[in-house]
């Protein structure tokens, strides 16, 4: 005689395989969270880096400008200075460092006791390895794609 219902197995097939695309779908959550918080940690980390950098670099700016004379060093960094004839002014360069891979350059026009900045950015210092493990087609001599006018010849010819 045969039980009439719905069987327990079936019910239970889909309950693990529930439970399995659940656990799944977290264990992905997390490792993609825990991604994000290493990237936004080194984010976070470069931002106070680069504004410890700049605050040095205010402070270095006001010492050269309530100075007579540029100075050479102002706390570890020096400060390379010259005189440009054509334009009668003296200008002062000096590198801050953010992080390994980064530094702050700036450089100064100065005008007496006022300066003006010339540049103030940050740089990559790191070394750059050119990646060649994707063979990427270059093309062959032989393909010739023509004088890039025509293409505005033919439109010109579709407005028409």
């Amino acid at each position: 005689m045969k039980n009439g219902g719905i069987g327990v197995g079936s019910a239970s097939i889909v309950l693990v395989f529930a439970v399995l695309c659940l656990t799944v779908f977290s264990l992905i959550s997390l490792v993609v969270a825990g991604n994000n918080k290493a990237l936004v940690d080194a984010e976070a980390n470069l931002v106070m880096s680069y504004y410890e950098a700049d605050a040095l670099a205010e402070y270095i700016v006001a010492e050269i400008v309530d100075s007579d004379v540029i100075p050479d060093n102002v706390r570890g960094i020096e400060i390379i200075s010259d005189f440009d004839f054509e334009t009668g002014m003296n200008t002062a360069n000096f590198i801050c460092p953010v992080s390994d891979l980064k530094e702050l350059f700036v450089c100064l026009a100065i005008n007496g006791n006022s300066c003006d900045v010339l540049c103030w950015r940050m740089l990559d210092i790191g070394q750059w390895e050119i990646d060649e493990r994707l063979h990427v087609w270059q093309g062959s001599g032989d393909f010739d794609i023509g004088d890039p006018m025509d293409v505005w010849l033919g439109l010109d010819n579709l407005m028409e």
